[in-house]
């Protein structure tokens, strides 16, 4: 291992996990299944706006100039000596799922907001702007999408069927920025930064499988996440013949078999697909399912073979629909990204930066998906990762990064975003 060169920069671990450790206790709850405090902060609830305004405050305590946009987005600038060029951008979200922990997206932004403390005591200006960028509903858990706020400020959603989304009580995302206090004034389509740089935790275990500490990300996968609905035909679980059943319930479990089936083939490439929310009606013991309802989420890095996997899917719900009098099935859209790069030259830095702090790294593709896949469409933009423990996993109360790694992760951060702030 090389020691870090004189143009790298240290940042205070302790300081930036009393900000984890601060932020992750608005939301928290005590999760009966693991023994363990989590977090639940879905966007724009209550919990969600009070982590909101702590995040502000920091900025502010930054001499960060902060200013929210009509999708919720938070900004924080600091100004370089060319105050006319384009920033360098950084950032993550704040908002969870609601059984999370206390890493997922709060790294990159209160990463973002501890290097400009570190560069505010080291008296160190760039010539480029820095900022540092909250965005709304990263998760997609509470309204349906995911990368909204990104999406809508990089300019793949519209603004106004963003914030028409409804959650499951059918309150609108509008309404609800309204409600909280961050429906902001300013325009929602961000002007193309110079770069984006998103530090954040693996949420996987490549990086502990290898035994180093840095990924530089190379690009996010593709994402398809569609509704399914089977409307089928209640009857009395005694009475009724099984040939006469137009079972619901029934037709879910074939979904999740037949999608584990187009995983096991190898004939979609390396496809991942999940079913994470199934639920049936009326979920009565003796009665047989009228409708059910239940998501799938695919995943693959070939385009492609996404599309292919897709059409695989649509072909056996239509095979269902055809197989027996009294069945249907609706299906909606709720998000698709397509594989994503990210810019070689960004990734070139950040792993530059690695090596100058003496950090052991590797090349990876992002399997979850991140605010950077929609700043990429903007300028180069690459992602850092950040190694977890226990199997990298997230989404849950045993998510852990140790302090040490996630301050190497805002060290390598902290050094590329100066290197970038600092070219032509």
């Amino acid at each position: 291992m090389t020691s870090p060169t004189s143009d790298t920069f240290t940042i205070n671990g302790d300081r930036l996990w009393q900000s984890l450790m601060d932020l992750a206790d608005i939301g928290a709850y005590d999760d009966e299944r693991t023994g363990l405090r989590g977090v639940n902060r879905l966007a724009l609830t209550d919990a969600d706006a009070a982590g909101r305004r702590q995040v502000i405050a920091w900025m502010e305590q930054a001499g960060l100039a902060v200013r929210v946009d009509r999708m919720g987005n938070i900004y924080g600038r600091r100004e370089g000596t060319d105050p006319a060029a384009a920033p360098v951008l950084t950032g993550s979200h704040i908002d969870s799922v609601a059984t999370a922990g206390a890493f997922d997206g709060c790294l990159g932004v209160l990463g973002g907001i501890e290097v400009v403390r570190t560069l505010d005591e080291r008296g160190i200006t760039t010539r480029r702007p820095i900022e540092v960028a909250v965005f709304t509903e990263e998760e997609g858990v509470r309204f349906g999408t995911d990368m909204l706020g990104s999406a809508v400020a990089a300019g793949r959603l519209t603004l106004r069927s963003a914030r028409a989304l409804t959650d499951r009580d059918g309150l609108t995302l509008g309404a609800e920025l309204a409600r909280t206090g961050f429906d902001g004034p300013t325009d929602v389509r961000l002007a193309p930064p110079h770069a984006y740089v998103e530090c954040h935790i693996e949420q996987g275990p490549v990086l502990a499988d290898h035994d180093v500490e840095i990924g530089v990300v190379t690009g996010v996968q593709g994402i398809s996440w569609q509704k399914i609905t089977l409307h089928g035909r209640a009857a009395h679980a005694g009475t009724t013949p099984t040939r006469l059943r137009a079972d619901a319930g029934l037709a879910a479990a074939q979904i999740v078999v037949r999608l584990r089936a187009l995983v096991d083939s190898g004939e979609y490439g390396d496809l991942r697909a999940t079913v994470g929310h199934l639920v049936v009606h009326p979920g009565l013991t003796n009665i047989v399912p009228a409708r059910a309802e239940l998501t799938v989420d695919l995943r693959n890095p070939d385009d492609v073979q996404m599309t292919r996997a897709e059409e695989a899917l649509a072909a056996f719900l239509r095979e269902l629909e055809g197989g027996g009098p009294g069945l249907s099935v609706t299906t909606r859209q709720m998000a698709r990204t397509a594989h994503v790069p990210f810019d070689e030259g960004v990734q070139k830095v950040v792993a530059q930066a690695a090596d100058d702090h003496g950090l052991a790294h590797i090349s990876l593709l992002s399997g979850a998906g991140h605010d950077a896949q929609e700043i990429a469409a903007l300028c180069p933009t690459a992602m850092i990762f950040v190694r977890g423990e226990y199997g990298g996993i997230s989404h849950n109360p045993r998510e852990y990064s140790t302090p040490q790694a996630c301050a190497h992760g805002v060290d390598v951060l902290a050094t590329t975003l100066v290197r970038l702030a600092d070219q032509d």
